[in-house]
């Protein structure tokens, strides 16, 4: 019986110093391989050039604009093929009559692309091994026409972006 009675002693006292205790500070969120434009837990890789999240399923872009990724395994001997998910606004290209769309990651320059109609796309490229190295890259985007701020409304704003990220290939 006395052993039941320390047991639980014990055990009330663990229980105890539980709830007590501080609270644990957790590392960084994981860096995704692709990201959706209204994920909250990728918030924190559209890195620069992205207006909030609307409707629960795309952003607005400026005209320079910038995403951080995880490269997929492998990808670092094999290269990976990356994708951006967009619509070139019927207003943007109504103005401007077309766009062009580039991308880098670091120091390596992908093939810009020219969109002349209004529609959803994807922007696709294979991106060399060695510009895979590291653990997460940040991709750099440019458009060559968008709508200033002040123009239609207080934004800047280029297309319309619902995901990005790397394919393995």
């Amino acid at each position: 019986m006395r052993r039941l009675i320390l047991l639980a002693a014990i055990l009330a006292s663990l229980s105890c110093r539980r709830r007590d205790a501080p609270a644990t500070i957790e590392g960084p969120p994981e860096t995704l391989m692709f990201i959706r434009a209204a994920d909250p837990k990728a918030a924190a890789q559209f890195v620069a050039g992205f207006h909030a999240p609307e409707q629960k399923a795309w952003r607005w872009t400026m005209g320079k604009f910038s995403v951080k990724l995880r490269p997929p395994f492998g990808a670092s001997q094999n290269g990976a093929r990356l994708r951006l998910n967009f619509t070139a606004p019927e207003p943007v290209i109504a103005k401007f009559g077309k766009i062009a769309l580039a991308a880098s990651v670091g120091p390596m320059k992908l093939d810009p692309e020219t969109y002349s109609k209004a529609g959803t796309f994807a922007y696709v490229r294979d991106v060399p091994a060695a510009a895979l190295m590291a653990e997460s890259v940040t991709v750099e985007f440019a458009l060559d026409k968008f709508f200033a701020a002040g123009e239609i409304e207080q934004r800047e704003l280029g297309i319309i972006v619902a995901s990005a990220g790397f394919e393995k290939k």
